[in-house]
């Protein structure tokens, strides 16, 4: 077992990886990838039964990041998981790269391509009840960003999968309070998201998304209830780990220049 203090350097790791990324190819979407760092980095260490050398195994667990737009971040982690060579990140971005400014399924360890939002969950479900179906043991994740939940295929699929009593789907949603326009809370209200989650019959638990110890507390708990599907609202902050990037809508789109990466580099690296 990974023990927490070797979490957080990969988490670190991940960081400074994915930055690097981001600043060579002067993509975007940073601030979007480092609120659900430990998330990842969580699910790939100790929770999913997956690896380099299940990556195609037929009962292995599955994993969809519906908010692709996080590539970078996600790139980094499975390389970090040694599911490609670290040398692939050199070329995120570019022409004729494997790696893509949104995840892309060609890439090994990824399921599905992703960031057109609100296709992740209903391709999820459809993977959990076809385990059902094939009375499988194998498990289903998706990772959703909080600005996605205003997808309205989200919900029918959560209708969906409580209704099919899909209790081997875990959602996770990312929940940094901000979106490509502004806060989530001013575009379109949603502090009741897990009312509204409890009403479609999911059960549900709110964590803080970057504390290794309360994310593990929830994800050995799955299912919350046997006969539901189970939801994980996870609070965090967008950019998390640079102290200028962090909660700033700016960072959605924005790519660092020298100075900024230098100095998010040096944040980083005295974690």
């Amino acid at each position: 077992m990974i023990k927490f203090n070797n979490l957080v350097k990969y988490a670190q790791s991940v960081r400074i990886k994915a930055l690097n990324c981001v600043y060579k190819s002067k993509a975007s979407h940073i601030g979007s990838g480092f609120s659900c760092v430990e998330l990842l980095v969580y699910l790939y260490s100790r929770w999913l039964n997956v690896s380099p050398s299940l990556a195609r195994d037929p009962n292995r667990d599955r994993f969809i990041l519906s908010k692709g737009h996080a590539a970078a971040v996600y790139y980094a982690m499975l390389a970090e998981f040694s599911f490609f060579p670290n040398e692939w990140l050199d070329r995120y971005c570019e022409i004729g790269s494997l790696l893509g400014g949104h995840v892309q399924h060609n890439v090994p360890g990824v399921e599905i391509s992703t960031g057109s939002l609100g296709h992740g969950l209903p391709i999820a479900v459809g993977m959990a009840i076809a385990a059902k179906r094939a009375q499988k043991k194998y498990r289903i994740a998706v990772l959703l960003s909080d600005g996605e939940m205003e997808c309205g295929s989200n919900w029918e699929a959560l209708n969906m999968a409580s209704a099919q009593k899909l209790d081997n789907l875990t959602v996770i949603v990312d929940r940094n309070g901000l979106q490509a326009m502004g806060f989530t809370e001013d575009i379109l209200p949603m502090d009741n998201l897990e009312q509204r989650v409890a009403a479609f019959g999911c059960a549900y638990k709110l964590i803080d998304g970057h504390n290794f110890q309360d994310i593990e507390s929830v994800f050995k708990r799955t299912p919350f209830t046997m006969g539901k599907p189970s939801v994980i609202i996870a609070k965090t902050i967008k950019g998390r780990g640079v102290s200028f990037m962090e909660n700033k809508l700016e960072w959605h789109y924005r790519s660092p220049d020298t100075v900024q990466y230098e100095a998010a580099m040096k944040e980083l690296k005295n974690i």
